[in-house]
């Protein structure tokens, strides 16, 4: 369940006022930005941008990347984007990180958003960048890591629910006799992995559980024969696809710590989950971690950064 609260049916026109106005003067009034976008959905946003475009003949994003400043401006632009579009930028920072991509992000969107979803934020690259997602994956990537990112990405699965019990046995048979024989780059894995639909993979994979004592992740360990990088992208695939929330927990869960919170990490996972399932995530944080996810972020970020993120959590206080 989501976790934005929102009014049924707000004036786009007055919401664009008011931001031109908090926008006016010696200093910008975040709190004002914050009480109007930390309380809108998607098709509220998109109506209060073409709004204040009309009346004001500016681009509202551009104005709010002149006047706000740091996590909180990184947060409020990525919210305020249509979901695809803001996807789309995500993602190309993702892929653009040095020395290899953040293979967390691309494996998200390819393995938990459904087939439409990931190919609506693909168009979207393409029309923001020039270029496409697969062209640039396969420039700023690599051997085993490039060869499965490049399959999850590319590929167009089939989102109905059928599964067919006899494939689910062959082939849990199939991934465990490559990971037995340390051959974790076998292309059977990658074309399983990647082609399948979700619910065929998860049955395959509760009968390698069923079969095997073990969930596939206990045996895709680090192996000298296998680049490291390589078999945490495969852990973090099979995470995806048999729990989106409890993976998106633990992507919370590591991104805030005492030692340094990791913003990136934060931002990302509450604007794209924040309209979607990010209760369910609150839930399992508590869960886990016998604190509230609203308690540990307030205790880890601060300013209207933190006053952002709570608004969106649905928690202003």
């Amino acid at each position: 369940m989501a976790t934005i609260i929102y009014p049924e049916n707000p004036s786009p026109v007055a919401d664009a006022e008011a931001i031109r106005k908090a926008c006016q003067g010696w200093g910008t009034d975040e709190k004002a930005i914050i009480s109007i976008f930390g309380h809108r959905n998607a098709t509220q946003k998109k109506l209060i941008r073409r709004a204040y475009e009309e009346l004001y003949n500016e681009d509202l994003v551009k104005r709010l990347e002149s006047e706000l400043s740091g996590h909180f401006e990184k947060a409020v632009y990525r919210w305020i984007l249509d979901p695809e579009d803001r996807d789309a930028v995500i993602l190309h920072v993702a892929i653009k990180e040095t020395p290899i991509p953040d293979y967390r992000v691309i494996i998200e969107y390819s393995c938990i958003y459904s087939p439409e979803e990931l190919l609506a934020v693909k168009r979207a690259y393409q029309a923001r960048y020039k270029r496409s997602v697969e062209e640039d994956l396969a420039e700023h990537s690599a051997g085993e890591l490039r060869k499965l990112l490049v399959a999850l990405v590319g590929i167009y699965r089939y989102a109905g629910e059928d599964i067919n019990a006899r494939v689910a046995n062959t082939e849990a048979d199939i991934l465990h006799s490559a990971i037995s024989n340390k051959e974790f780059n076998n292309e059977e894995i990658v074309r399983i992995i990647s082609t399948r639909s979700i619910p065929q993979l998860i049955a395959t994979l509760n009968r390698y559980k069923d079969d095997y004592g073990s969930s596939i992740t206990k045996h895709l360990r680090d192996d000298a024969n296998a680049a490291k990088e390589y078999l945490v992208a495969l852990r973090t695939t099979i995470r995806c696809i048999s729990d989106p929330q409890k993976y998106y927990e633990k992507v919370i869960r590591y991104a805030i710590n005492e030692s340094g919170t990791d913003e990136e990490s934060v931002t990302r996972v509450i604007v794209t989950r924040a309209e979607k399932d990010l209760k369910d995530i609150k839930e399992l944080y508590y869960k886990r971690n016998s604190v509230t996810l609203d308690h540990a972020l307030s205790k880890h970020t601060s300013g209207d950064y933190k006053a952002f993120l709570l608004a969106l959590l649905g928690n202003d206080n």
